[in-house]
This record gives C-alpha cells, sequence and structure tokens, in this order.
C-alpha cells in the first residue's frame, strides 16, 4: 500500500523540530501527517545539531519528493534576571528590589539584570514584567547608569534566569545580537529557505538582517517576528519592508493589554492579506499536547480561528520540539484545519492591484486569474514562476482551489511551501507556453490533483524563454 502524504490542507503547518523530532524517522513521519515547513530555533541547539536536522529534512525531501521549507528563527536579544539564591526567592507587592547590570547572585538588595543598557533606557513609572507577566515591577529610579529600584506591584516568587518584558520602554538594543551574527553567519552557510528576525520594532531593523543576507548571494527571505509593541504601531511599513510575518503571541501578548490581542492578530493577517507577505501565527497554539494525547477545547477554537482569520501557517513549537507525541499533534492540527477549510470564506477581504505599483499589470493577472477561477468554478490554478512573485500574488487573493506551481528553482518550490495553497512541483522543460501547460496538466492528472472534464486557469509570461512577469491568462479543461 503507497503512503499518502496529507498535504490537501490551504493553510500551512510549520513544525519546530527539537530533541523529540530531530531523528530521521520522526521527520519523515511529521511531513507524512502534513508539516509544511520546520522551524530550527537557534535560542536552542547547536550548529552541528541544526546541520545534521537541515541534512535529515532534505533527505526527506528526496525519498518523498516533497519540498517541505526550512526556517531557521534568530533568538534575537533576551532579557533575563539572572540566578537568585537559592533558586527563587519570596516577594509582596510593595516591596523594593534593585536590578543591576553587575552580575551577581540575586538577592533581595541586588538582582542581575542582563540587559546592560537597561538603567539608561527605563524611566520612573514605566512598568517590568518578569517571567510572562507573572511578576509586575514598576520602576522607581534608575541611576541611568548600572542600578535601577523597582517596586513590587504583584508578584510571590522571583526564580532564576526568567524572561524580562518592557512594555513601556524604548529599548536601544539591536535587533541583531552577537549571538544571532554568529548564528546568521551558519545559517547563511545553509541551504535554509527563511530567516525569522526577533525582536522587531521598525523596518529599519530589517536592514542589516537583509544587507547580510545579500553580500553573501543567499536566497533566503526575511520573516518579521512581531513581539513588541513599537512593531504593531509601525505594522503598516513593516509589512512591506518584509518578505512574511511571524505574529510571535508569546511575548506580544505580555507587553499589549491581553484584551487586544485577537483583534492585533485579525488586524496583521487582513494587512498581510492586503500586501501579499504571508502571515504565521505563533505561539501555544496546542499547548496542552506537549504532554496530553488531545487538545484543549480553547487550543481547538484558536486553531480554528486562526484559519478563518486567513492566516498562511500556524506554527507549533514546544509541542513538536520537546513533546512527547509529536505525530499525533501534526495529526490533529491538520484534522482542525480540514475541517475547518470546508466553511472557509474570505468573500470581500480580497486585495485588489495598485495603479501606483510598478507591479500593477502583473498584479491585475494574478488577481484576475483568481476571481476567473472562482466564477467558473476551476479546479485548480496552474502558474509557472522562476521568482515565487506568482504564487504569493495568487494566494493573497485566497481562492477556494488549489494554486500548483511550477518552477525549475528548487529553492523556491520550498520556500513556496509556507504559502497558503500552494503546492509546488519541480519543471525544467520550458519549451513553449502550450506544451508547458500541456505538461503541467498531465503532471496533475499522473497525480490525481485534476480529472478530465475539470477547469484549469494558467498564468504564464509570454514569451516563455523570457522570463517576463506574469502576463497571460488561459483557461483549460482537461481531456
Amino acid at each position: 500500500m503507497t503512503e499518502k502524504i496529507m498535504d490537501t490542507q490551504f493553510t500551512k503547518i510549520v513544525a519546530t523540530v527539537g530533541p523529540a523530532s530531530r531523528s530521521y524517522e520522526v521527520l519523515r513521519q511529521l511531513v507524512m501527517e502534513g508539516v509544511n515547513v520546520f522551524r530550527l530555533n537557534f535560542s536552542h541547539g547547536t550548529h552541528p545539531q541544526h546541520e545534521e536536522v537541515i541534512r535529515l529534512i532534505r533527505q526527506v525531501n528526496e525519498e518523498l519528493g516533497t519540498h517541505v521549507g526550512i526556517l531557521a528563527d534568530l533568538q534575537g536579544p533576551k532579557l533575563r534576571v539572572g540566578r537568585i539564591l537559592d533558586d527563587s526567592m519570596p516577594i509582596h507587592p510593595g516591596d523594593l528590589l534593585t536590578f543591576t547590570s553587575e552580575d551577581c547572585l540575586g538577592t533581595p538588595e541586588k538582582i542581575y539584570m542582563s540587559y546592560e543598557g537597561f538603567a539608561r533606557d527605563v524611566r520612573p513609572g514605566e512598568k517590568v514584567l518578569v517571567d510572562d507577566g507573572k511578576i509586575v515591577l514598576e520602576v522607581v529610579e534608575t541611576d541611568g547608569s548600572d542600578l535601577v529600584r523597582l517596586k513590587v506591584l504583584f508578584g510571590h516568587e522571583l526564580r532564576s534566569n526568567k524572561g524580562v518584558n518592557l512594555p513601556d520602554t524604548r529599548v536601544s538594543l539591536p535587533s541583531l545580537t552577537e549571538k544571532d551574527i554568529r548564528d546568521l553567519d551558519f545559517i547563511l552557510s545553509q541551504p535554509v529557505d527563511w530567516i525569522a528576525l526577533s525582536f522587531v520594532r521598525s523596518p529599519e531593523d530589517l536592514q542589516d538582517l537583509r544587507v547580510r543576507i545579500e553580500a553573501r548571494h543567499h536566497p533566503a527571505k526575511i520573516i518579521a517576528k512581531i513581539e513588541k509593541p513599537e512593531a504593531v504601531r509601525q505594522i503598516d511599513q513593516i509589512v512591506r519592508a518584509s518578505n512574511a510575518i511571524m505574529i510571535a503571541r508569546g511575548d506580544l501578548a505580555v507587553e499589549v493589554p491581553m484584551e487586544r490581542m485577537p483583534l492585533i492578530q485579525k488586524d496583521i493577517i487582513n494587512l498581510c492579506i492586503q500586501w501579499g507577505r504571508p502571515v504565521i501565527v505563533a505561539t501555544q497554539m496546542m499547548e496542552s499536547m506537549v504532554t496530553n494525547p488531545s487538545p484543549t477545547r480553547a487550543e481547538i477554537t484558536d486553531v480554528a480561528n486562526a484559519v478563518l482569520d486567513g492566516a498562511d501557517a500556524l506554527m507549533l513549537s514546544g509541542e513538536t520540539a520537546v513533546g512527547d507525541h509529536p505525530a499525533q499533534v501534526i495529526r490533529t492540527m491538520n484534522a482542525i484545519i480540514t475541517e475547518v477549510e470546508k466553511r472557509y470564506s474570505i468573500q470581500g477581504r480580497q486585495p485588489f492591484p495598485s495603479p501606483k505599483s510598478s507591479t500593477f499589470l502583473s498584479d491585475a493577472v494574478c488577481f484576475n486569474a483568481a476571481k476567473l477561477a472562482q466564477e467558473v468554478g476551476a479546479r485548480a490554478i496552474v502558474g509557472m514562476t522562476t521568482s515565487g512573485y506568482t504564487a504569493f500574488k495568487v494566494s493573497s487573493y485566497r481562492p477556494m482551489c488549489k494554486i500548483y506551481i511550477f518552477s525549475e528553482q528548487e529553492q523556491i518550490l520550498s520556500t513556496l511551501n509556507l504559502v497558503w495553497g500552494v503546492h509546488c512541483y519541480y519543471y525544467d522543460r520550458f519549451t513553449s507556453t502550450d506544451d508547458t501547460i500541456r505538461d503541467s496538466i498531465e503532471v496533475l492528472k499522473r497525480d490525481q490533483r485534476v480529472k478530465p472534464g475539470d477547469v484549469i486557469i494558467n498564468t504564464a509570461s509570454m514569451p516563455l524563454h523570457a522570463r517576463l512577469r506574469t502576463n497571460m491568462i488561459k483557461v483549460s479543461v482537461v481531456d
């Protein structure tokens, strides 16, 4: 009996690789269950470990004929308190604590804070959150150099090495830390498709990373992680400056008012659809399945809502990195996605071509191909691409039929595996437009993606050999 890969969903699945999933057998099983992109979290693991995982992913792709993508996620600046005497100490509302940039064993008199510029950046009255907001502090005074006095507003226990969030503070840290630069040097020696930048606050934060990628002539595209209030305030500019967006709800939900989080998620997704940027919803999608065999009802609804919002992809973190049963997590998420997509509709929210854009004519062709597909009940939209541009644009219209993209660029195929509704094929026999269209239909018939009588919308550029932007739509009926 031939194994079947579960790749029928429109919404894609990103799975984080970790100790529970870095073997060949588990990686292969996750792909069979429906993983589209593997995330390598550079907050953990060594370069040799990541290199071995990349090798195994490519081996799985070669064996199964898939194009599963690879996302390298840079750690970014991590703000933490240091070691605490006896690993924890009790605190009470009204207590005064002192944070210092001097490395020391934490006591009520002095606690190490990993951020050297902390005393320079904070101002009296600003809130400081520790341990995902379980502890709320308020800045009382700062010496502007290395000491900050804080009052406990809420909290009962401060433990070693807990993360710190500064929702009110304009932080002067660069997005790329020294660790990130070392990791990036390794990443750019590897065949990764996407690089996620943490701690993005403005579009300018993306520029340093882009320059470094281009200097190495690497094809990786940039994902801006939205996890700071400053990023939300400049979200339009950040979306346009990036290649994709990740709504990193962990830190973001700590730093913005919690009641705003659902609407922020919806607004960012809508904006990404308008600009044709893939968008990932991340953090705690199915957190209970790290140990449990099934998700909570709230997690099921969270996954469903992200699908209904129109997200390109949903991301799993600890569930597949350190969880007890990563394959079951993917199977469960895929089942939820598949069921919800039966009722999915994005009517009235589709993007539209802008006459001011340098790609206006090509955009108009792509959007109208998707619109025509809906009007004639097409089974599929089939496109040829060398840059992936056609796939991004057609996908952003969210047509309710599959998008099959053919390209001779292997790296483009794995990059596009993140994109909503897109399924990719390697193809290098570009002779004439008619021959290529015929070939693509035969491939889809062979794989039982289409059948005789199905209507297909083809997009291409003419003349084919010139590799121009998309400029043609053709309606085909499968023989």
